[in-house]
């Protein structure tokens, strides 16, 4: 295998780009000038850090220029910029900080009253403004970096407890930006729209090192905005975009208009999207649309090709199994497992200062993603979600993601969440939160007669309850936190309705 890129090298051509760049609201910095910007911003950290420590730096700084310049400034110099959720408070956030051995904290306005008495530097005062300024002259030279050099620390969601900080190295980032450039053809004459944060795995992987590796333009929104996402396209001319979770979704449920698809966008990459969403979306907004299967880890990674089956992630991988839990023995078709990788770790490599848990990912010298499948007779891949979703009803395993897709297909279901509850006997009961159309009324009975008409919903996958909530807890990467919602169960604020069973699936 030839070496991988590194992210030095994909800004080291980008030093002389005065016509293209990095939008962001009404502004247009040259690549020319924004890695200028970077330089200084490395030089300033810098002379801030100890030497003899490791060089890391916490970033909680919505997608903003001054973000993007921390990561040049992180390609350039070695500096490693570590990514702070900020749904994370307190005790917690500090727990982060710490864990990653952080020297310096960079915040912005929106952020600073998050941490508290943390210290930290607005970068939005003038003081930073200053400093940066003192350094305006360092020089623009990427080091001699190589591929296996860390780049970033990116912590993982945390829905399933306190998050690891994953290495993330300038091979890794680079490849991810090279590989979708030549996926979707991308080159100069693009631009990459950014609106994920990019704290998170999907927005540098796959938004910023793209538009590094297609020598294309970066279009960055502060936040997403499922309202601003179509007139941001047209605004900055973008022609490709990234998203994880229920992005897609968002913006489908945004009023239709004649001319939707009268947009530059050629092309959008992301991870877990619905099925239904990825195709009606293609089509108002006549793009193409790839849904993806990865983690921030990177162990495992599942391609769509353009005989995969609707709903389905892929071809299983060479090396990727789908295996039982209890015995480890790869699973016959049909049959829900998790998937792991037996060839290799794939592109993960490792955790930051937490040797636990990287021992418990690649236990048995097996890479194990945590994550649920089953596969058809012809190989294809079809995810059930998170082995923290299983559930045990009636003596048998059931994932969450198969009954998701289920409820999605009702006209009133926007959002589903499926996760157990306990059982009044032993084991669980399947529970649904779900939100519904601007104006929809749940009926029982009327749900109860629509999963009675869907052929691939299983006696023991139908939802004892129903709970209907206005919004689902969700992290900042737009994943439904499950624990809160089954740590509530049916005591909870929402109305919860039992729904009824057919005679014949009643045991």
């Amino acid at each position: 295998m030839s070496e991988l890129p590194t992210v030095a090298a994909l800004l080291t051509p980008l030093a002389d780009v005065d016509d293209r760049g990095v939008y962001f609201e009404d502004t247009f910095v040259s690549w020319r000038d924004h890695l200028k910007h970077g330089a200084a911003v490395a030089a300033t950290l810098r002379a801030r850090m100890d030497p003899d420590r490791p060089p890391h730096v916490g970033v909680l700084l919505q997608n903003t220029p001054e973000f993007s310049a921390v990561l040049v400034a992180a390609g350039l110099t070695g500096l490693v910029p570590v990514g702070l959720n900020p749904v994370r408070r307190g005790a917690a956030l500090q727990r982060d900080i710490t864990h990653a051995d952080c020297q310096v904290v960079l915040a912005d306005s929106a952020h600073s009253e998050i941490l508290g008495n943390v210290e930290h530097v607005n970068v939005d005062s003038p003081q930073w403004a200053q400093e940066v300024a003192a350094h305006a002259d360092a020089a623009v030279v990427a080091h001699e970096a190589k591929p296996s050099d860390l780049f970033m620390l990116i912590y993982t969601s945390g829905t399933s407890g306190d998050p690891k900080a994953v290495k993330c190295s300038q091979g890794k980032v680079a490849i991810a930006g090279v590989t979708m450039t030549g996926r979707f053809d991308l080159g100069p004459g693009d631009v990459c729209y950014v609106s994920m944060p990019l704290f998170h795995s999907n927005a540098v992987l796959v938004g910023w090192a793209v538009a590094l590796a297609s020598q294309s333009s970066l279009a960055l929104r502060r936040k997403f905005s499922a309202s601003q996402f179509l007139p941001d396209v047209r605004r900055y001319g973008a022609t490709y975009a990234n998203y994880v979770g229920k992005p897609l979704s968002y913006i489908l449920a945004t009023p239709e208009r004649p001319d939707d698809a009268d947009n530059p966008l050629r092309a959008v990459y992301g991870n877990e999207g619905a099925p239904a969403d990825v195709e009606r979306f293609a089509r108002r907004f006549a793009t193409v649309v790839m849904d993806g299967f990865g983690s921030t880890e990177g162990g495992i990674a599942i391609a769509s090709t353009p005989d995969t089956p609707p709903g389905a992630l892929g071809p299983l991988p060479p090396g990727t199994e789908i295996i039982d839990v209890d015995t480890g023995e790869p699973c016959p078709p049909g049959v829900t497992g998790e998937l792991v990788n037996v060839s290799d770790a794939g592109r993960f490599e490792g955790y930051y200062n937490d040797p636990e848990a990287d021992a418990e990912r690649m236990r048995g010298g097996v890479y194990h993603s945590g994550d649920l499948a089953y596969r058809d007779e012809n190989g294809y891949a079809y995810f059930a979600g998170r082995l923290g979703d299983w559930m045990r009803v009636d003596g048998e395993n059931l994932g969450a993601a198969p009954i998701e897709r289920v409820l999605l297909r009702h006209p009133d279901v926007v959002e589903a969440a499926v996760y157990g509850v306990p059982a009044p006997d032993v084991g669980d009961q399947v529970m649904a939160a779900l939100t519904l159309t601007e104006g929809a009324v749940f009926d029982p009975e009327a749900f109860a007669a629509f999963l009675a008409g869907q052929p691939d919903l299983g006696p023991k996958q139908w939802p004892s309850f129903v709970r209907v909530s206005a919004v689902l807890p969700r992290t900042e990467t737009f994943k439904v936190i499950k624990r809160h919602l089954a740590a509530e169960g049916t005591d909870c604020a929402d109305p919860v309705y039992p729904v009824p069973r057919p005679q014949s699936t009643r045991r």
